[in-house]
């Protein structure tokens, strides 16, 4: 796997959780007050610039009201779905 911000694995991973935010009809703004984070924070994440930690990436998820557990399996499946 490739160690990069700019990996098909993170691109993916930007783009559900940003589609997450937008489905709980979220701003960036109010995740980023939930998550007591700088707006500019969700928007590096979304955008591919930064890496979470598993940490970061627990609370953001909780934040836009989904499961961890639950939106890792969606991930892996996306991830291994036929091109």
């Amino acid at each position: 796997m490739q160690k990069s911000i700019y990996s098909v694995e993170n691109t993916l991973l930007c783009e559900m959780l940003k589609r997450a935010r937008l489905n709980n009809n979220m701003t960036q703004s109010q995740l980023s007050k939930r998550l007591d984070k700088p707006q500019s924070f969700v928007a590096k994440i979304e955008r591919g610039e930064r890496r979470l930690d598993v940490i970061e990436f627990i609370s953001l998820v909780q934040a836009v009201e989904q499961s961890p557990s639950e939106f890792l399996q969606d991930y892996i499946e996306e991830l291994n779905r036929p091109k």
